[in-house]
């Protein structure tokens, strides 16, 4: 401000003397400097009537443009605002700048309208200002006054703060054409102001002002400090009947003046919010890049009141470049691949150091490998109070985090929730279907697949989470429905299990010891396994029941070079189920396996005999037949394109065993499209292998003794003692359609005749007529031959041959003695069975048990009683043959060439 040295207050001569003039003259004129301005009075030619006034501030002659005019309105009655928009009856403009100056808002400078009752002021941008009064119809309730003063730019400290000549362009590079549009690059602490226009006086009407703000790296931050905050703070000063709105967000709340902050370059981005009101700004503003755009907007016509704002803009640190990419502001993709080629076995990421919306849901994906996990762990975590809400929130906060941080209120400088976080990558590809609520259980099922491979956990993390004081298990359950398949194989193609590092632990007792293991064994056995100490209960047996029962097999390291690729170990199971437990010692589970590649084990399996082939597990019995394919099952099953049945025939001790095929035909003479093999007790190759190429050796199929049914592997480590069971495997492996492939296998089993020590017949329990098979049924009927088997009397003439007409290759040469007493015993077992008065003058060494001259009179002594079976008989032809017929017509077609067939 300029002094007159010589004036007593300040005042030059020259505008005293303008001053006294203008007295005279109260309306449309020239202001000078320091002049007191005021309404013209209310005479007879004006009351009433339309009154405009003028008033243009003249500068010093001569000043440079980096003045300013500093207008105070000590008295203010012009109009009425009507909505917050209008002026009605009256209405002041103020024009900063004109057509010579760098800014001017003089196209359209907007309307102040209203009463005040404190003194307000106006301060210019430039050094040029031009106010019109317009009174539509004056009187004495219109009036106004005002003075004003010239001021250096930078004098006014709270616009350009300390120093601004180190800092040209702290309140933005002007945009060339506009009242307030200004540019902000490279903010730093103190170097960037942004500000309404005019501030910190009132600011003028029907602005839009534009903020472009940049700085040198993320996070952009726009804050106040000290100042207050007012925009639109009063429409009027009357506070009776215009309260004083409070700092309020949101565009429906800020109808006619606000502040509105877009995270990014212009209007295109995001709205971070929309704020109005008076008081002590509480929020920083936080983007989420190096842009902030700020608009603001005032309305056409307003109080003369409302000073506006004055942020600072600066940075907020907290940016960790992660290596991945980020979707949108809140969501990351937090690759294996991007972590792999950063070079880092470990990521990093941290809490939300930006703005976000309310109900932000922040998400960082870590995706790794397919099948890998992620480990995710929080050296740091802090809970501070929200100091920036968008929106209030009195609830809870989230029951759960999981690699997702949610917000219910928002904010707009960062999350309350400090964490830092590392995260790594483990391959968690299951093989199954995992179990919930468990490490690494998993469920294998049939209707899933079929076949498949498995091993230990990929995810080494499991051999690191086990609870204090456990160990480490892992149970993989086989399961099926025998309307799909019955039986489960498992084969175990390697161990690999490491020595205790610390202790060093025997594996003499696979079950007891406490070492590294894997536990095979069936929760629903059938067959003999069955009828043991479990008893006939559906419920799954446990482990520790199978462990005290020691029922399944158990391996450990020493099996790891008895079990490998080329000797693989192979169970089949009897029913349904399977299940495989890996047992790991956790006192030295994460020192030895844990991000270790190597798995603890490798195995393969299968699931086999569909419902085509019928019950899988046949129990020991005089006689039987396997019918493939299954004719109960046709109705109901599609054929498959490849099967494969495995029968379990449980045999009794001391009883020979005679197989034979009343009729077999394959596809082709192909084995790949039908192989049946047949395995003795104990046995790895097969007894016999019967195919296309081969079918005649079908034709007479040698009787299997019992010394050879005896057999056994009994030093097999693997191989519970408990659990072996005698039983011949029958296997069919076809690729074609079941209709292309049927056989039938009967069985018979066979007794001897007592023998002595030496071989020969027992001659004196022959005579005496005592003779009985282990089993309790009598040793009734005597095939042919001179092997002296012979059969019980309920398989005499009952549809099926049960003697085998075979001889030894050594001939065995009867004694007299022995040949009376075969004789004695046959004509003594015939008599009483009611079947030698029919055999007059037949021999009975030639008679076979399903003989005409033997059946006929046993079917005709039977009279009626024979006349119901033979009525079901024939009705369960009937219905077997429309079975077949069914088949047929579901796999038609003319036999191949290639077919084989032995009908019998």
């Amino acid at each position: 401000m300029i002094r007159n040295p010589g004036s007593d207050d300040g005042i030059p001569e020259k505008s005293r003397a303008i001053l006294k003039y203008s007295k005279r003259d109260h309306c449309n004129k020239t202001v000078e400097i320091y002049e007191d301005v005021s309404s013209p009075p209310v005479t007879a030619e004006n009351f009433g009537r339309p009154l405009t006034c003028t008033y243009r501030f003249r500068a010093f002659r001569g000043s440079p443009k980096d003045w300013i005019l500093r207008i105070r309105f000590k008295k203010f009655k012009v109009g009425t605002l009507i909505n917050g928009t209008t002026c009605h009856k009256g209405y002041m403009q103020i024009v900063d700048g004109n057509a010579k100056t760098d800014v001017s808002n003089r196209k359209e400078p907007g309307l102040f309208c209203g009463e005040i009752e404190q003194p307000q002021t106006f301060i210019s941008e430039t050094n040029f200002v031009k106010i019109v009064f317009h009174a539509d119809n004056f009187t004495d309730q219109t009036y106004f006054s005002f003075d004003s003063r010239a001021e250096q730019q930078f004098e006014v400290y709270l616009r350009y703060g300390q120093h601004p000549e180190l800092y040209p362009n702290r309140r933005g590079e002007v945009v060339a054409g506009s009242y307030c549009e200004r540019v902000f690059r490279d903010c730093r602490l103190q170097t960037c102001y942004v500000q309404s226009a005019a501030y910190p006086g009132v600011y003028p009407r029907n602005l839009h002002c534009r903020y472009h703000l940049n700085t040198r790296l993320p996070y952009i931050k726009l804050y106040i400090e000290n100042e207050e905050f007012n925009i639109d703070g009063q429409r009027c000063e009357n506070i009776m009947t215009c309260p004083m709105r409070p700092i309020t967000s949101g565009s429906e709340n800020c109808p006619y003046d606000y502040i509105r902050i877009y995270d990014g370059k212009d209007e295109s981005a995001s709205v971070i919010g929309t704020f109005c009101g008076m008081g002590k700004f509480p929020y920083s503003i936080i983007g989420t890049s190096q842009d902030l755009f700020v608009e603001f907007v005032s309305s056409p016509a307003g109080p003369l009141l409302n000073t506006g704002f004055h942020f600072n803009v600066g940075n907020w640190p907290g940016h960790v470049e992660a290596p991945g990419s980020r979707v949108g502001t809140c969501d990351w993709l937090l690759t294996a691949e991007s972590l792999k080629k950063s070079g880092d076995t470990e990521g990093i990421f941290l809490s939300v150091a930006h703005w976000y919306p309310p109900h932000t849901s922040c998400t960082y994906l870590m995706q790794g490998f397919p099948g890998q996990v992620v480990r995710l762990y929080f050296p740091s975590f802090r809970i501070n109070r929200i100091e920036s809400p968008i929106v209030p929130w009195n609830g809870d906060c989230g029951n759960a985090m999981f690699v997702r941080f949610e917000s219910k209120t928002g904010s707009y400088s960062g999350s309350s929730l400090y964490y830092w976080a590392h995260y790594d990558f483990f391959n968690n590809t299951r093989f199954g279907e995992p179990v919930p609520g468990t490490a690494c259980d998993e469920v294998i099922a049939s209707w899933k697949q079929r076949i498949g491979r498995l091993r230990s956990p990929l995810n080494t993390l499991v051999y690191k989470q086990a609870p204090p004081g456990e160990d480490v298990h892992c149970l993989y359950r086989f399961v099926t429905d025998k309307r799909i398949f019955a039986r489960v194989i498992l084969t175990i193609l390697t161990v690999n299990f490491k020595e205790h590092p610390y202790t060093a632990i025997s594996c003499q007792n696979c079950y007891e010891d406490r070492a590294d293991k894997l536990i095979i064994w069936e929760p629903n056995p059938g067959g003999r396994i069955a009828n043991l100490s479990i008893g006939i209960s559906t419920t799954p047996l446990p482990l520790h029941l199978a462990v005290q029962r020691s029922l399944g097999s158990c391996l450990c390291a020493k099996h790891a070079n008895t079990v490998s690729r080329a000797r693989p170990y192979r169970v089949v199971s009897s029913g349904e189920s399977l299940n495989l437990q890996l047992i790991v010692d956790n006192a030295h589970a994460a020192a030895s396996y844990f991000k270790n590649p190597s798995p603890l084990f490798e195995a393969r399996y299968e699931f086999v005999h569909g419902p085509l082939c019928g019950p899988a597990v046949l129990a020991a019995a005089l006689d039987g037949e396997i019918v493939y394919p299954y004719l109960e099952a046709l109705g109901y099953t599609e054929p498959p394109k490849r099967i494969q049945c495995i029968w379990d025939l449980e045999i009794e001790e001391k009883r020979d065993i005679w197989l034979h095929f009343d009729s077999i035909k394959f596809a082709s003479r192909h084995c790949d499209d039908g192989n049946i093999q047949i395995y003795l007790p104990g046995r790895i190759e097969p007894y016999l292998s019967i195919c296309g190429e081969n079918v005649s050796l079908a034709r007479e199929l040698p009787i299997l003794s019992a010394g050879e049914l005896g057999f056994e592997s009994l030093d097999d480590p693997l191989v519970i003692e408990k659990e072996k069971t005698r039983s011949i495997r029958i296997i069919f492996i076809g690729s074609a359609s079941p209709a292309r492939a049927t056989f039938k296998i009967a069985w018979t089993g066979l007794y001897h005749l007592p023998k002595n020590s030496d071989g020969t017949l027992m001659t004196s329990r022959l005579t005496d007529g005592g003779v009985k098979s282990s089993s309790g049924q009598g040793c009734d009927f005597i095939c042919p031959g001179e092997d002296a088997l012979c059969i019980p009397a309920r398989l005499i003439c009952n549809g099926v041959v049960n003697c085998p007409n075979v001889t030894t290759t050594e001939r065995k040469f009867w004694t007299a003695e022995e040949k009376r007493a075969r004789e004695s015993y046959s004509e003594d077992s015939l008599r009483r069975l009611g079947y030698l008065d029919a055999l007059s003058g037949v021999p009975l060494g030639k008679l076979h048990d399903e003989a005409p001259e033997l059946c006929a009179g046993a079917r005709s002594a039977g009279g009626s009683d024979w006349m119901a079976p033979a009525l079901g008989a024939s009705l369960a032809i009937v219905l077997a043959v429309c079975a077949v017929a069914a088949a047929w017509r579901l796999c038609c077609r003319k036999r191949s060439p290639d077919e084989e067939s032995l009908d019998y």
